[in-house]
Order: structure tokens, then sequence, then C-alpha cells
């Protein structure tokens, strides 16, 4: 667990340096909601800072006037992580749960040091498991350990329901971090929605194999989900066609999806560094924070 967290918080490191000397500001408008907000003016009293003197309104009047804040409303941050027996395609080390948990690992971290609320879902077709919304980094490392020890009790992926427990869990608007291959069918228009009340992030993961079957003859592949052996011409022009198209048209739709509702989406290959890819996510958030 010591070294696992050395290894998150020097990938946490990475990015909130390269988001603070790449723009100005500083890191907590990636997570909206952290921070302090203008709420009204004072007579200024002696001890006040004078950074905080509200001049326009001072030159209107006979008095020095202070502006006066409050602090924002806490940010829920909540991550939907996708545990899924199509999570485990990839290298030892390299599958795409490997990466999930690395990448929730450190946004939790992240989240948690900017003073927001952190939750997790973990899913399949069902609830693995749900950790509430909690501050603090003893309340990080508990949703790390329970990440790494958790083993699920079914193979198959259902997004929909993911993302219907989701919206029954979060009434109030928060950042969803949502971590998936998006391997699945008829789950656009609940996402949509999701999309629409909440402040969703979208995390595609993929193996590169994938994108680009490799042409190997007739051979046995396992459905990891289905937890059969099929058998497939991997030679055959149109069978890597149809795998490389639905491949394609799913990460289609799914970016269109964002696009339209202002969503951020970001897709993530195994075998990349993704610290980069997060920089790069951050810098559009804070943008447009």
């Amino acid at each position: 667990m010591k070294e696992l967290l050395k290894k998150l918080r020097k990938y946490e490191i990475q990015i909130r340096k390269a988001i603070n000397n790449q723009m100005q500001g500083d890191f907590h408008s990636v997570f909206k909601g952290s921070g302090i907000e203008f709420d009204d003016v004072r007579v200024y009293q002696y001890g006040d800072d004078i950074r905080t003197i509200d001049w326009n309104v001072s030159a209107k009047g006979h008095d020095t006037y202070v502006k006066t804040f409050k602090e924002e409303k806490e940010q829920i941050v909540f991550f939907v992580l996708d545990v899924s027996a199509s999570q485990e395609i990839g290298r030892s080390g390299l599958k795409k749960i490997d990466i999930a948990k690395e990448i929730c690992g450190v946004l939790a971290l992240s989240a948690l040091r900017e003073s927001s609320q952190v939750g997790l879902l973990c899913f399949t077709d069902t609830k693995e498991k749900y950790l509430k919304p909690d501050k603090g980094l003893r309340h990080g490392y508990q949703l790390i350990s329970t990440l790494y020890k958790l083993k699920p009790n079914s193979r198959k992926t259902n997004l929909n329901e993911a993302i219907r427990y989701t919206m029954g869990l979060m009434k109030k608007k928060a950042i969803i971090i949502f971590i998936s291959d998006f391997i699945d069918e008829g789950y656009l228009e609940n996402f949509k929605l999701m999309c629409n009340k909440h402040d969703v992030v979208a995390i595609q993961l993929a193996e590169l194999r994938e994108m680009r079957f490799p042409m190997l003859g007739i051979i046995p592949v396992f459905d990891k989900e289905g937890n059969k052996t099929v058998w497939m011409n991997t030679s055959s022009r149109a069978f890597r066609q149809k795998i490389n198209s639905s491949f394609i048209e799913n990460r289609k739709n799914l970016q269109e999806v964002c696009r339209k509702t202002k969503s951020s989406y970001t897709p993530i290959l195994t075998h990349e560094d993704f610290v980069p890819k997060l920089v790069k996510l951050f810098r559009h958030r804070k943008l447009n924070a």
C-alpha cells in the first residue's frame, strides 16, 4: 500500500505542477466549487487586509469599504468505476482495470486536497461497492484500499444500471468522473440525462488490440463477460472491419454526447502515459471554469 500511495502521489504532483505552471491561477479550479466567493462589502476596520478594499465602492462614498467573502458550498466529486470483466483486457499491470484504479486513486487524492467530498461507486451489471462521499486523506486511503481489494461478484456490464444508481444517489449537482471502456449498448440517452444534470467527466479506456485486431487466423477468443470461448477467423477482412468500425462508432457516439452536453471527455490507451492526458483534460476544464 505504501508503494502504491507513493506512486499515486508522484502522479498527482506531476499533474498539479503542470496545471499551475502552464496556466495562471491554481489547481483548485479544476474541481469547481472549492475555495471562496464574494459575499458583500462592509466599512473598513483596523486590521483588515488592504488587498480586500473595494476601491470602486469606496470612491462613491465617504468611507473605505472592504469585500467580504464566504466559503463556497463543498463540491462533491463522485467516481463511477467500471469493474466488469471487459476491463481485465491487456498485459499484466497494464490492463484497463489497472489504469482505471490508478486514475481513480490519483484524482481522488487531488480532489480531497482541494477540500472536496469524494465518493465512489464500483459497478458491473450491479452495484459492487459504494463509498459515501466524505472528506479527508484518511477517507482517500480507505477509497484506494477498497479499489485494490475489491473482487467483483459479477463479470457483466450494465452502464444503464450504473447511471440510474448514480442519479439516485446524487440528488444535487456534482462532478461525476465516469471511468469505463463504455462497451455496452443502449445507455447513451440515460448518459445524456446525467450529463445535463451534473458536471460529467467521461474517461474512456481502451487496449490497442481493441482498435486494430491482429491477423492471427482462426483462433479461440475467450469472452470474459460471457465466461465462454468462441472461435473467430481473425484473417477475415469483414471480421476485422466489423471490430474496428464498432470501436470507432462507439467512441464517436460517446464523444458526440459529451460535446452536445458540454461535458468533459478523454480517451486513454492502456500502454500510454495517462498523466499528460489528465493534464490536458484539466487544462480544458480550468479554461472553462
